[in-house]
């Protein structure tokens, strides 16, 4: 049956619907590509991004490193210091607070609270 579809016609590749067919198909499967894998790898470093862009001093936050702590203060050079327990910083980039990791403590600690 793929045969049939790769080589167009039953007559073989001899016509000219065979190159077409093909085409079709590679842009079918670059698209089902684009759909699957980019588009949600994308949409996933946005909202990271948005993430990270709308963190406040103050905010508690988890490292992909698993390092718990609280922003202290925003430097210059894209990095933060976060305290991590009384009177001990930590200087972190920014890039390295894990949006997944905050977000779940964020809400159990809503749970917790309620």
């Amino acid at each position: 049956m793929l045969n049939i579809l790769l080589m167009g016609a039953p007559g073989g590749a001899q016509g000219g619907n065979g190159g077409m067919v093909q085409l079709l198909f590679f842009g079918g499967m670059i698209l089902v590509m684009w759909l699957f894998m980019i588009r949600p790898q994308t949409k996933k470093a946005k909202a990271q991004k948005d993430f990270i862009s709308n963190l406040r001093e103050g905010d508690k936050i988890v490292t992909i490193a698993g390092i718990h702590g609280k922003i202290n203060k925003f430097n210059d050079n894209n990095t933060v210091k976060i305290e991590v327990s009384a009177g001990t910083y930590l200087t972190i980039e920014r890039s390295a607070i894990s949006m997944e990791y905050t977000t779940a403590q964020q809400k159990a600690a809503e749970t917790a609270a309620k």
